[in-house]
């Protein structure tokens, strides 16, 4: 009988030091997951609160360039885009998207000295680079997120805890490649 207990007692050893080994790095990876989730919602939060506002800033420059009809239809595309976005991927092309179509209405905007005196549209204005501002930290804080869970999940002894628990590379949220690219506007033609 004693031949027997001998491997048991062992195996027993073996599964209860795993055991305090790998249950501290498993709840590590949940904490770091569920800081990852919880960063990307603020990015979410904050990309929603500037297509929330985005409407109000078109209504109120339609008022006073009704014929800059492209611009605004291509920052509602834009907006329409970023809604439906899924992923930090989609999410930052949308989002670049958008932000050239915005760039090429404050181009706009300068045409219309009377628009930037509207004291509804410098109210938008200030909010809207208020967002653009807390839309910069938020994707900045996940992506800070990201490189400690993603470091954590690629270092060993983690890497072989990660795999065996099916914990995943996190994406970036990366700038899309058109946002490195000024906007082009066209005035059309201003000769009278």
């Amino acid at each position: 009988m004693k031949k027997v207990l001998g491997p048991i007692a062992i195996i027993v050893v073996i599964l209860v030091v795993l055991g305090v080994m790998l249950v501290p790095k498993y709840n590590k990876f949940v904490n770091l997951e569920e800081n990852v989730d919880q960063s990307y919602a603020q990015v979410e939060t904050q990309l929603q609160r500037r297509i929330d506002l985005i409407p109000n800033l078109v209504n109120t420059v339609k008022g006073y360039a009704s014929h800059e009809k492209e611009v605004i239809k291509d920052i509602s595309d834009a907006r329409a885009k970023l809604s439906g976005a899924r992923g930090p991927e989609e999410q930052a092309a949308a989002d670049g998207e958008l932000s050239n179509a915005l760039g090429r209405l404050l181009v706009v905007v300068e045409n219309y000295p009377d628009l930037k005196a509207n004291q509804n549209f410098a109210q938008l204005m200030d909010e809207l680079a208020g967002t653009e501002n807390r839309i910069s930290v938020a994707r900045k804080d996940y992506n800070d997120v990201v490189a400690d869970y993603n470091r954590q999940i690629k270092r060993f002894p983690g890497k072989i805890v990660a795999s065996m628990f099916g914990f995943d590379k996190k994406e970036y949220f990366k700038a899309d490649v058109a946002a490195n690219e000024a906007p082009e506007v066209d005035f059309g033609d201003n000769s009278d």
